[in-house]
């Protein structure tokens, strides 16, 4: 797709959410079957993924860690708003490869530790892109990446997460 091909996608899209605000809330889905082998089968649209538990925790290794979902998914979202805000900009990327790492204590997953947090104390996006952006486009390129990727966004301001059975 090109920029003026994503412009011309946008550009009714966004004048429609400017008439009629409610028809920009969309409600996304994740569906999954979790079974007594310690494996959830997670529904994607390219198939279904096993997810497991991390070696750090006892699995095998051999089906994805939910954790790296989550930083697969900061990575993804990043690198299309990046993709998508350089385009706006008039900026060309060579290429750019986005590296997420995340730090964990699995003392507190594993109950080892009260004191251990469960869940990351740190993530950490890198970009390193090739461009012909300036330092100072560069600079905003950035600032709109975060500004503008939906899982970043998420993960910086926390979002309200309820469990239920149904």
């Amino acid at each position: 797709m090109t920029v003026a091909e994503l412009r011309a996608a946008q550009t009714p899209l966004k004048q429609q959410y400017r008439e009629h605000p409610a028809s920009a809330l969309v409600t996304l889905h994740a569906k999954g079957e979790a079974a007594d082998n310690f494996r959830c089968r997670v529904e994607t649209h390219i198939g279904p993924v096993d997810a497991g538990l991390h070696p750090a925790t006892g699995g095998d290794g051999r089906e994805a860690c939910s954790g790296d979902m989550l930083l697969q998914a900061l990575v993804a979202c990043a690198g299309v708003t990046l993709s998508a805000v350089a385009g706006a900009m008039g900026i060309h990327i060579r290429r750019a490869t986005l590296t997420a790492e995340g730090e964990l204590d699995f003392r507190g997953t594993l109950g080892v530790a009260k004191e251990a947090p469960v869940g990351f104390t740190k993530i950490l996006l890198w970009i390193a892109l090739d461009s012909d952006a300036t330092e100072e486009q560069g600079t905003k390129l950035l600032e709109l990446t975060e500004r503008y990727c939906v899982v970043y966004q998420t993960l910086r301001a926390g979002v309200t997460v309820e469990t239920a059975f149904r």
